[in-house]
């Protein structure tokens, strides 16, 4: 076997699986002029002051949703190649706490050429999820797979 060749990271982000207290995912439904509508789970790149991937995504949901949550734990890792070496995205999975949109703070809402980043909640135990463009593709397949084992990590009896 051949020593493995390093790969250079890119990008590396922290994006959140985070569910309420009745078991939806909260999610930013994104509008664009000229596309479809489409969800994100909340989360953005890691930045050199973040001490952690977790600070970071703790970082994110108070600029996104001015929201707090607890009991991270990484269950997802995604990577994709990019000319600056590979983009990595972590997936925690993460109760909320508390959310209020009127403390969110990120850049984003004073750039409307960037669209809608609107709040939205998806239970995870019905069909709401199947009908839905959540992307990364590779996310909504992970969270459809382990149902189950998220809410159970998030805290409830399944």
């Amino acid at each position: 076997m051949g020593v493995a060749e390093a790969v250079a990271v890119g990008r590396r982000g922290a994006r959140g699986i985070v569910i309420d207290d009745e078991g939806r995912m909260v999610l930013i439904k994104r509008t664009k002029p000229g596309q479809d509508p489409y969800w994100t789970s909340p989360g953005g790149g890691v930045e050199e002051s973040d001490p952690s991937v977790e600070d970071a995504l703790r970082r994110e949901l108070a600029e996104e949703l001015g929201a707090t949550a607890d009991g991270y734990q990484q269950v997802f890792l995604a990577s994709d190649p990019t000319d600056a070496g590979v983009a990595i995205q972590h997936f925690f999975v993460a109760r909320l706490t508390s959310l209020n949109l009127t403390e969110r703070y990120g850049s984003e809402f004073t750039k409307p050429e960037r669209g809608g980043y609107d709040l939205d909640y998806v239970p995870l135990s019905d069909g709401s999820l199947e009908v839905i463009d959540l992307k990364p593709a590779v996310l909504k397949e992970f969270v459809l797979a382990n149902r189950d084992a998220l809410l159970a990590e998030a805290g409830f009896a399944v």
